[in-house]
């Protein structure tokens, strides 16, 4: 436990978080999903510890991180064990070893060789593969086409395949919506349960398509700040 001890996110911070966390369930019921089924991800990328005390007072004890380092610091200074860490960023192989006894969630793999590091690490590891869903230069993602290969491969490796992840393309219009139903026609196509698509730009989108987790910062805890020098 940090500094201030579960209680201190029970205060301000906590309370903000609480209403926002309201706000943003009520978003994913106007969208159409179930906000009792559709699983948020508190993403703290750029925040205090304390934000990840707030989110578990509020209810939320799935955090993301895009960083292995901040990752590694918020988990050592908020231990609680009722926390589920999703590392939502590129998987560094050089990183796993010390990101795998405390990550839950990988949500961003895109390569075999990212799998079979997770696997000879944490085996059966639960992942997501990050799918290219909106064609844009210099995204992250395996193309849609390459899928199902890429699917049976990690399975093969050891790890447990629970469904996909994307980034939506911004704007939150039309093109936001095909590429979070192409995500889910997807899904449905290879029988995966988890489609990991939203955020705070796009969470009704998201829900309407069946989201089963939306990633949310700004959305509960307002803009981020600059990163304290613990990227990656």
């Amino acid at each position: 436990m940090s500094a201030t001890g579960a209680t201190g996110a029970t205060g301000d911070l906590g309370e903000l978080v609480a209403r926002r966390l309201a706000a943003v369930r009520g978003r994913i019921e106007a969208g159409g999903g179930d906000p009792d089924r559709v699983r948020v991800v508190a993403v703290t990328k750029g925040f205090g510890p304390e934000h990840v005390e707030a989110a578990l007072a509020a209810g939320v004890a799935d955090v993301g991180e895009n960083y292995a380092a901040e990752l590694l610091a918020k988990r050592a200074a908020v231990p609680d064990p009722r926390l589920r860490w999703h590392f939502l960023g590129a998987v560094q192989r050089n990183k796993v070893a010390r990101l795998a006894p405390v990550v839950s969630w990988w949500h961003g793999i895109t390569r075999v060789e990212e799998g079979t590091a997770v696997a000879r690490r944490r085996p059966e590891a639960t992942v997501l593969v990050e799918v290219d869903v909106t064609g844009l230069p210099g995204r992250r993602g395996c193309p849609p086409g390459e899928l199902p290969g890429l699917v049976r491969a990690l399975g093969d490796q050891g790890v447990v395949v629970a469904g996909l992840m994307a980034v939506g393309s911004p704007g939150g219009d039309e093109r936001t919506r095909d590429g979070f139903r192409l995500l889910r026609r997807l899904a449905d196509d290879l029988e995966l349960p988890e489609r990991s698509m939203g955020m705070s730009d796009d969470l009704e989108l998201a829900a309407a398509e069946g989201s089963t987790l939306v990633r949310v910062g700004r959305s509960l805890f307002g803009e981020r700040p600059p990163l304290r020098g613990l990227a990656q």
